[in-house]
């Protein structure tokens, strides 16, 4: 249990899909994902979904915090890509010189790796004061209708589902307490909880216990994806402290019933828990 736990106003997300990919050190033809959503993608994802040009600031939105519950891994999948193979001089890809590339030269090659059947639950959150409570109200309305359509790291990587699970003044309660997809981890594996801000004040009842004893008190990594800036000219990054902490949930939060089963539970639990508010604790 923790020895101090924290109340929070925010959204619950819900990212996954078929693949995602959350890029960490990409560069040129070479496309990385990390094994969660970062911070900069999820805040891409919301600026987006506002209608925000890239140029425009993201102060607002950068003074939100992430938690991510990582319902499902997923596993690494890397894709080959080839552009303007086969093609003629004069339709290969253009240099950036703006001349055409020679046939021996006009195949490009780009590696992309992507998280394949990965599921994420978010809880955004920020502080309980009239201005952060704004932004999180204009980012659940921009969900709930979108400017731009999300995904999930890359535009081909499209949502399977509506992101956003709904809003509360105790999200990181549910975030705990959400039904899980698929069955009980193996070999006393647990669930991974990963954020921006230390973990122990996670709200974790005195039955669920942590694994190796770890509350995530400590940062256990630096990850460079903090956005400063989403200019196409100017974009900019800064690290930020990576805190982890992987909890034994109980079985009777998995359903081994994927797909519309599974969904219809956990829709159960948002009519049942984020609408009423005063049963959360049941």
């Amino acid at each position: 249990m923790s020895t101090e736990t924290t109340t929070a106003p925010g959204l619950l997300l819900r990212l996954a899909g078929p693949l995602q990919s959350w890029g960490e050190h990409s560069h040129f033809n070479e496309r990385d994902t990390a094994r969660f959503p970062t911070r900069s993608g999820v805040i891409g994802l919301l600026a987006a979904a506002q209608g925000r040009r890239r140029n425009q600031p993201i102060d607002d939105l950068a003074r939100l915090s992430l938690t991510i519950r990582a319902d499902r891994p997923g596993v690494l999948l890397r894709d080959l890509h080839t552009v303007g193979g086969g093609l003629p001089t004069k339709a290969t890809v253009t240099t950036a010189e703006g001349k055409k590339r020679p046939g021996d030269t006009g195949t490009l090659l780009t590696h992309r790796t992507y998280l394949a059947d990965a599921a994420f639950t978010v809880a955004v959150t920020g502080t309980d004061d009239a201005e952060v409570r704004d932004t999180l109200a204009h980012c659940a309305e921009a969900l709930r209708h979108p400017h731009w359509p999300p995904f999930l790291g890359r535009r081909s990587c499209p949502p399977e589902g509506p992101v956003l699970l709904g809003e509360s003044d105790d999200v990181l309660h549910h975030l705990v307490h959400l039904p899980l997809a698929g069955r009980p981890p193996r070999g006393g594996h647990g669930v991974e909880f990963l954020s921006d801000q230390p973990l122990d004040r996670l709200p974790l009842p005195d039955h669920i216990a942590t694994a190796d004893g770890e509350d995530g008190r400590h940062p256990s990594s630096d990850v460079n994806d903090e956005p400063v800036s989403f200019h196409p000219r100017h974009r900019t990054h800064r690290a930020r402290p990576l805190y982890r902490r992987t909890v034994h949930l109980p079985h009777s939060q998995y359903d081994a019933k994927l797909g519309a089963g599974q969904l219809t539970r956990l829709h159960d639990y948002l009519t049942s828990h984020l609408n009423h508010p005063e049963r959360r604790h049941r």
